[in-house]
């Protein structure tokens, strides 16, 4: 019997890169052919229940954390992509989207980067940054989106960062010696290693760390929070310790214009995470208080954030955490960050449904807000977010205002402390929320700021509904 064609090739080859192996031994280990296997990892051929069986029991994970969700990511991004202006009199439906994704993924996928070129083509120009008629001004190219794909394609786990991380964290627990500090043994190790000395200084505004090569010094600014600030050194310590890693990495990715400087700050911030809060440590402190973010942020003495990502980065072959999504999001709606293993789909280009508790969470600043969220086809979702602020750390200090989601399907919220005293079964506790009003088939949502793609505006004389887009119609 087959399965209803679950896409694991790429979550195979990941598994198989992350523990060193060879097609041929584990097409070996498998009973199948190496040709065959190649395919797999392709997503060129079915897979049987029995070899997902044999998958899952091999990598020592369950097998429904084999099953991609590669697919299904394709189709938000194509809905929403479709559902701009530029393709309003297209006539594409929905199920055409589905088609394309389902058909032919690699083309789907070709059109979502030739959209991110001609988006941020057509931003520049609005801006006056170029001129789209005489070809001045080069190539434009949507890095953070370059970012967050290449992040998401490898489920947010890179086990040679975390090795690295490993053996730089035993160093520098050797070096605190008696003192048991782990600052004590940075310092250490940053001065016996890199010849450099740690201190703390008023820096100009904006400037959140210093690296001076020439007096061998890293300075961190004194307005900063403890905890920020040694993030900010473990950050600088991972650009130095682990640069082989790091550039080995982006060069297996597919970057261009600005991305490649992203990805490796992005690298550096994992190699930091994995440093300050070692990958079975962490997941063992997840599982003992089941996912208190508060406790386990006192517990590393590291910023909530900081812990949220760290969470979602627990994806090690036979002792992963809870499959997780992760988006954070400014004031005015603005997502800077985002990743989802939990299948819940967070919008590429706009804001996020504005129902999503990740914006209500600004309203209680500080307070973790805690939603069962529902999406137009009936998954649920087990959803906390909270409004942070950064900044401010000196008198008139400008003052950054974001929210942090981070959530899993609801079939994993007993596993988190913020699930206790709610009846997760009970559906009437469900928030309907979406991913973009262009593309969310809800008609009865007051809080609606723009039609569907595939719907035009009518006007009843009659009766005023509470919102002109709840009386649009399909084309």
């Amino acid at each position: 019997m087959l399965a209803s064609e679950p896409r694991v090739g790429s979550r195979v080859q990941r598994l198989r890169r992350g523990k060193r192996i060879s097609q041929a031994d584990l097409a070996v280990a498998l009973g199948i052919s190496a040709s065959y296997l190649n395919l797999i990892e392709h997503n060129r051929r079915r897979i049987t229940v029995p070899l997902l069986m044999k998958l899952a029991g091999y990598f020592g994970i369950e097998p429904g954390e084999l099953v991609e969700n590669d697919e299904s990511r394709l189709v938000g991004d194509l809905m929403e992509l479709f559902g701009d202006e530029l393709f309003a009199e297209s006539g594409l439906t929905s199920q055409d989207v589905r088609d394309l994704a389902a058909s032919n993924p690699s083309a789907g996928r070709a059109v979502v980067r030739l959209f991110d070129q001609y988006r941020a083509l057509r931003d520049a120009r609005q801006r006056g940054e170029v001129d789209l008629g005489g070809g001045e001004g080069g190539e434009f190219h949507p890095a953070t989106d370059a970012v967050s794909d290449f992040i998401q394609e490898n489920a947010n786990y890179f086990p040679t960062l975390e090795e690295a991380a490993e053996r730089v964290r035993r160093d520098i627990d050797a070096a605190a010696d008696s003192y048991d500090s782990f600052e004590y043994g940075l310092r250490t190790y940053l001065f016996n290693v890199f010849g450099l000395q740690w201190r703390t200084a008023a820096l100009p505004a904006g400037v959140a760390r210093r690296y001076d090569a020439e007096r061998r010094e890293l300075i961190t600014a004194d307005t900063q929070a403890p905890e920020t600030a040694t993030f900010a050194v473990a950050h600088q310590l991972g650009l130095m310790a682990a640069a082989s890693q790091i550039d080995a990495l982006i060069a297996s990715g597919s970057f261009s214009a600005d991305a490649p400087v992203l990805m490796r700050n992005a690298l550096a911030s994992y190699f930091a995470a994995a440093l300050l809060m070692p990958y079975e440590p962490f997941l063992k402190a997840c599982r003992e208080t089941r996912y208190d973010i508060e406790r386990i942020e006192r517990r590393f003495r590291v910023s909530f954030e900081q812990v949220c990502h760290r969470m979602t980065t627990l994806q090690k072959p036979g002792a992963s955490g809870i499959p997780l999504h992760l988006v954070r999001t400014d004031i005015a709606g603005n997502i800077s960050k985002r990743f989802s293993l939990s299948g819940i789909r967070i919008s590429r280009h706009s804001g996020a449904c504005p129902r999503w508790n990740v914006y209500s969470a600004f309203l209680s600043p500080e307070r973790i807000n805690v939603q069962i969220s529902q999406m137009p086809e009936g998954q649920r979702y087990f959803c906390i977010a909270r409004s942070i602020t950064k900044g401010g750390h000196r008198h008139h200090a400008p003052r950054r205002h974001l929210s942090i989601g981070l959530g899993c399907h609801i079939a994993h919220a007993p596993a988190m402390v913020y699930s206790d005293g709610m009846n997760l079964s009970d559906i009437a506790q469900a928030v309907p929320i979406g991913v973009g009003c262009r593309i969310c088939p809800r008609m009865d949502c007051e809080q609606r700021a723009h039609p569907p793609s595939d719907y035009r505006f009518t006007l009843d004389v009659t009766d005023m509904a509470e919102s002109i887009y709840a009386q649009a119609r399909p084309v």
